[in-house]
């Protein structure tokens, strides 16, 4: 089989089984919205790691009224004088919804951190009240899934490169993530921190290696998807690769160095 058949046949092969993916989670969304759930799905990770594919890939098929993807700017001056929480409760689901976060509160641990966007008593008030925070929210009946897509730094250089060259990819590229390479180390400094501090029993983090941006959409959505109960739901097609996605254990040899 020559190259271009191959890739030809691994791209259907993806998309097959997205669909099949994408047909339960208009099943979830279909009880979501029945039962007046509320579902939490924030996305971390380093900076071209991924998230905005990911979240098109869940979104794509479900109904805009009842999804919504948060992605926040930079505080205005009112909202950094407020508590550091509030602008981030005021996009929290309402009932029959789910919220995608593309980033979140998350921001105070790792690109705040970094860039002196934040002093050290606003980092230390955040990672002593962020789970006390969550807690909250899972017990007020929000379901809170958390996920960390984690890459290489070799990955990361070639799509920052990517980004530059593609006309069509202008709008991603940010000062921010033009220092990303350089604070690499800082950047993993702060996600080990946050994963070791963050990722309570009733709030865990889920690592997905996102170096193939399609296993990664594929096992993302698979982890996702066993994590919640809905009618209809088909087992055998949630079977994520625990190579690929897989619950934060403490084990920093896992990561990305």
């Amino acid at each position: 089989m020559g190259q271009k058949a191959k890739e030809k046949q691994e791209e259907a092969s993806y998309e097959s089984q997205l669909r099949e993916l994408q047909i339960q989670l208009v099943k979830l969304q279909n009880s979501l919205i029945s039962n007046g759930d509320q579902i939490v799905v924030i996305l971390e990770g380093r900076d071209t790691a991924g998230k905005d594919g990911s979240i098109k890939a869940i979104t794509q098929n479900l109904s805009p009224r009842e999804t919504r993807v948060v992605a926040l700017g930079k505080p205005s001056d009112t909202e950094s004088a407020e508590w550091y929480f509030q602008r981030y409760v005021s996009q929290l689901p309402k009932k029959g919804e789910i919220v995608l976060f593309n980033r979140s509160w998350y921001n105070r641990a790792g690109v705040e951190r970094v860039m002196n966007f934040c002093t050290k008593d606003q980092y230390k008030t955040f990672m002593d009240t962020v789970n006390d925070f969550e807690s909250i929210l899972v017990r007020s009946g929000i379901t809170l899934i958390k996920y960390y897509l984690d890459i290489s730094k070799k990955e990361q250089a070639q799509r920052l490169k990517d980004r530059e060259d593609d006309p069509l990819k202008q709008w991603k590229i940010s000062p921010i993530d033009q220092q990303a390479q350089k604070y690499w180390n800082a950047y993993s400094k702060c996600r080990n921190e946050m994963l070791e501090k963050t990722s309570p029993q009733d709030a865990p983090w889920t690592i997905v290696r996102a170096n193939d941006k399609k296993l990664a959409h594929l096992n993302l959505i698979r982890d996702l998807l066993s994590k919640v109960t809905y009618p209809g739901k088909a087992k055998d097609l949630l079977k994520a690769d625990k190579e690929i996605a897989f619950q934060w254990d403490g084990k920093l040899t896992k990561l990305e160095k």
